[in-house]
């Protein structure tokens, strides 16, 4: 079944362009503002949108996200608010993916299956969740599948091969390469063995591979997207949110679409 993820890398793929991915933390700084830089994105350049769930013990993140998730919090940020964000999202923009990205604790806590129908009345696409190991994600694909929510799946450095034919059984949407071993937005990955490590699990399959995590500048992105089908840009632009004015960060985000695109 195609969804608006698949139908996005399809027509980036006969455009021969790569994918921007950009993630911002839902109701961050507060949920007005955030609204505004969601709906902002794509006309910036962001071909498909991660919503982080703010979560108060974010263990994969590093400072500046984690900051991000506490300012959202304070302002009274819950999983309702980023449906509802998405939902006013949807009225004006029904072809940008959306993916909500976070921990399980609160989709659990939801209720898995009032959460899977409510992503998908809102408009979501997709969803990752950074501690679920496909050992134990069957209580939450079993809930998910039914209304078309796909859990995109992380590989990491450290992933071997018997543990990726395990991911890549049920993948779907896109994968998420992780480029680092360790937080977000602290260090960032040596380009020749995340080269050769991304082009290994393209032989393994025909999904979409996107890679995150410590990518910061213009110049990473487009040697990025040289070899992956998409770029995440998260920390990088969540600091700009917090420092700059939407206008800037904003016009940042132009500069990565920009450095993508002539780079191809």
């Amino acid at each position: 079944m195609s969804g608006r993820i698949e139908e996005r890398f399809t027509a980036l793929g006969k455009a021969k362009r790569k994918a921007l991915i950009t993630f911002i933390m839902g109701g961050d700084p507060d949920k007005s503002t955030s609204a505004k830089i969601l709906a902002s994105l794509p006309t910036s350049g962001a071909d498909l949108i991660e919503i982080g769930m703010p979560f108060s013990d974010p263990m994969a993140d590093g400072a500046i996200i984690e900051a991000a998730g506490l300012r959202a919090l304070a302002a009274g940020t819950k999983l309702k608010d980023i449906f509802a964000m998405v939902t006013t999202f949807r009225k004006t923009d029904d072809i940008t993916p959306i993916i909500l990205m976070g921990y399980y604790n609160p989709v659990y806590n939801y209720g898995i299956e009032q959460f899977c129908k409510d992503a998908k009345l809102a408009g979501v696409d997709g969803v990752i969740l950074v501690d679920l190991p496909p050992e134990e994600e069957d209580e939450f694909t079993v809930n998910a599948e039914p209304y078309g929510i796909r859990l995109i799946r992380l590989i990491t450095p450290t992933t071997n091969d018997a543990r990726l034919a395990r991911i890549l059984k049920k993948a779907g949407g896109f994968l998420y390469y992780v480029a680092v071993a360790g937080i977000t937005g602290t260090k960032s990955a040596d380009m020749e063995s995340l080269k050769t490590r991304v082009n290994h699990i393209k032989s393994k399959t025909a999904l979409p591979i996107a890679v995150g995590f410590g990518i910061k500048t213009p110049e990473q992105v487009a040697h990025i997207s040289k070899f992956s089908d998409g770029v995440v840009v998260g920390s990088a632009l969540v600091e700009k949110i917090a420092t700059q004015s939407l206008a800037e960060a904003m016009d940042f985000v132009k500069s990565l679409k920009s450095n993508l695109d002539s780079s191809l």
